[in-house]
């Protein structure tokens, strides 16, 4: 990894990639110079974007062999023209020409289905039979109670109709009730615990628009490949690691073993990630 002093010195020693035949300088050309302008280096611009500095140099001449596909360099080409404060849309259009138009989507039907998360045994709930037990000793407690004053009161009346030389009845001390249940447990703290320990879970949710998202199990197995729409989720499974690449990472929410990551993700970025067992990590 190469660290650059200044912005110049990130600059193409030799061999600078013509212009096309519009005389218009090329994308590699308007963002490099747009950097310069901006004050920024290479290293700079890589830690504020996550784009890997080999692929800011390769983009910058133009090479866009590096990205790993279309989708990828025109995610990288929007992402590096708002780090240096341009619009990406020019640049977008002048990509898209120069390869003949738009790329044709993604099929959204992936080689493999992703693996169904088999859900545990379902245990008895203790917790919610006792609360119903307790419940219903309390209600019929009180019902008691209730029909004993009543019966009480219709017994005196009786009493008090024929003389009777037997002793005024003692009033009984009410049962007291039972100590209440402990709370139930927050529905949050139940989805975590449903995660299972020895797997690692990943969940995608596109919430905030579509992506094309891709994971692989820890033995390079494709589990899918494919484009979510806006609203839509996917979750997978592994015992060991699970690696998912976001075509667009600020449209989507990610909820590892049961926890959710934070929001750092910027409309447009694309995101390389690994997750495993141990994930998220604490602190």
């Amino acid at each position: 990894m190469s660290i650059g002093n200044s912005p110049e010195d990130d600059r193409p020693s030799e061999d600078p990639t013509p212009r096309p035949a519009d005389d218009r300088p090329s994308i590699g050309q308007v963002l490099q110079q747009a950097r310069v302008a901006a004050g920024l280096t290479v290293d700079e611009i890589s830690q504020s974007t996550r784009v890997r500095i080999p692929i800011v140099h390769a983009i910058e001449q133009d090479d866009f062999s590096r990205c790993g596909g279309d989708v990828y360099a025109r995610g990288h080409i929007r992402t590096l023209a708002r780090a240096v404060r341009i619009d990406p849309e020019p640049l977008l259009a002048q990509f898209g020409a120069e390869r003949g138009g738009q790329p044709a989507p993604t099929p959204a039907t992936p080689l493999f289905e992703a693996e169904r998360i088999r859900s545990e045994p379902r245990r008895p709930n203790w917790t919610a039979a006792m609360v119903a037990a307790i419940v219903a000793v309390i209600a019929f407690v009180g019902y008691t109670v209730v029909s004993g004053g009543d019966d009480g009161d219709k017994q005196q009346a009786a009493e008090g109709a024929t003389p009777s030389t037997s002793k005024p009845a003692t009033p009984q001390p009410k049962p007291s009730a039972k100590k209440p249940s402990d709370p139930k447990p927050n529905p949050s703290d139940s989805a975590i615990a449903a995660a299972p320990r020895d797997k690692v879970t990943v969940k995608i949710n596109a919430a905030d628009g579509r992506s094309w998202i891709s994971a692989k199990d820890h033995n390079g197995r494709l589990l899918f490949d494919g484009v979510l729409e806006q609203g839509q989720s996917k979750t997978f499974q592994d015992t060991t690691k699970v690696d998912v690449v976001l075509g667009d990472a600020g449209a989507v929410r990610l909820y590892v073993n049961g926890k959710k990551i934070p929001d750092e993700f910027q409309a447009g970025q694309v995101e390389r990630l690994t997750y495993t067992k141990g994930d998220p990590e604490v602190g």
